[in-house]
Order: C-alpha cells, then structure tokens, then sequence
C-alpha cells in the first residue's frame, strides 16, 4: 500500500513525523485538555499559499476559520496588521489556535523538495518559493535578492533566508536545510507579532501548532514533524 511505503520513506528524513490525521487527533486531545472548547476556536495558519496544504490537516474541518497569515514559503506576511485582526475575530471567552510553518515535498522514491501534483505528469517542487531560492543561492556567487513591489513575498523570503544561507548551501542536505531555516524564521516571527499585539486580544489563550508539513501526493495522507506546540498565556507576556 502506497501509505505505508510513505510512512517509511517520509521518516528516514523525519524520524518524529507523524501521520497528519493522528496530528489532528493528538493536538485535538491536547487543546482539550487545556479546558478549551473546540466551537470557540479561532483556526489561524501561516503556511505556504501552495493549493497542495489544503490537504495537511483535519483542523479546518474541526474550528473557525482558518485567518490566513502566510504567504510564499509560510512566513505569516499577514504581518503584526492581520495578528491584530485575528486577535479582534476569536469568539468570546475562547482561544486562538495557531497552524504554522513551511512545508516540503517528497516522492515515494525519496526524493525531497519534489512532488506528483494531482494531473500533472511531471514531478515539481515543493516548496516552490524555497526551491527557487535555494537554486540562486548555490548558483549566484555574492547573491542579493533585490527588492520587488510586484514579487515582494519572494524577494522578502530571500532577504530573511540570506542570514543563513552559508549554512544551507554547505549542509549534508540542502533542501532540508532551507525548509527548517523557513521555520525559524515563521516561528520567530508568529512569536514576535503576537508579543507586538498582546494588547489587542481579548482572551488568555493562544495555542502553537508549529513544524515542517511533508506533501506526499494525491490519496496519501500528508505528515507533521512537530517542531512546537505551547499553550501561550497572553495575560504574562
């Protein structure tokens, strides 16, 4: 069966990842536990814009929402504007619950950053914004992403990644190198903007879902690697 070939190949790259739908069930039992009732959730995601996440989780189907911050690569360019607007939407004596992070393809042979989109006989990439970059930063010695009004998401994403571009081009795996730099990068930001805006919510509790989403292809069960979960306790920032 084509999901247990994944299952094996998807946890040689990530050991700790999990099923998608046993991330809906275990989170699920986790925000449970926090005394936290599902109907007054507010689902807010950072993840990239890439039609192929619709399928990452089961949590739209079980809160509000989603409020979408990410854009390219899944860096929430929603920016601290929409963390305020997300903070303004949460139901009443409610939490909000944040889904974040880049993700990454892989086929069943194993090869990472592609992917067999539904219909299309040629495998792609995935992330496509983080392949482009990856490709400019090995091929351009003393690469500068030069800002664009008309291409701002990707131009930022390569402005952010730069920091570490040493450190991705000479990692054992590149691909997977500038996936978890992206994640740094979201989670520091998603950190950063609800600190800026604490203020502005009206309930205590804001939940963290944050990790690396793992594209399989069409009728196989994509996979978490879960790099955060915390509950945030806004009344102590």
């Amino acid at each position: 069966m084509l999901q247990f070939k994944y299952e094996k190949v998807v946890k040689s790259y990530y050991p700790e990842a999990i099923d998608t739908k046993d991330v809906l069930v275990k989170y699920m039992g986790k925000i449970i536990d926090q005394n936290i009732h599902s109907s007054r959730v507010l689902l807010a995601t950072s993840l990239c814009s890439d039609d192929i996440n619709s399928k990452s989780t089961g949590f739209f189907n079980n809160f509000y929402g989603p409020f979408c911050m990410g854009g390219l690569a899944g860096l929430p360019f929603a920016g601290k504007t929409g963390m305020i607007a997300f903070a303004h939407h949460i139901p009443d004596d409610g939490a909000g619950f944040i889904f974040y992070g880049p993700h990454i393809g892989i086929t069943v042979e194993g090869e990472l950053g592609k992917l067999y989109r539904p219909r299309v006989e040629k495998k792609g990439d995935s992330c496509g914004a983080l392949m482009i970059s990856l490709k400019r930063f090995q091929e351009i010695p003393d690469y500068q992403p030069e800002f664009s009004a008309d291409d701002y998401q990707q131009s930022s994403l390569e402005k952010e990644l730069l920091a570490y571009k040493d450190e991705i081009i000479t990692s054992p795996n590149p691909t997977k190198a500038i996936t978890e730099f992206a994640y740094k990068i979201i989670d520091r930001k998603i950190h950063e903007y609800i600190k800026a805006v604490k203020e502005e919510f009206h309930v205590s509790k804001i939940v963290l879902l944050g990790g690396i989403v793992i594209n399989t292809e069409f009728g196989v069960d994509d996979y978490f690697a879960v790099r955060n979960f915390e509950v945030i306790d806004v009344n102590t920032l």
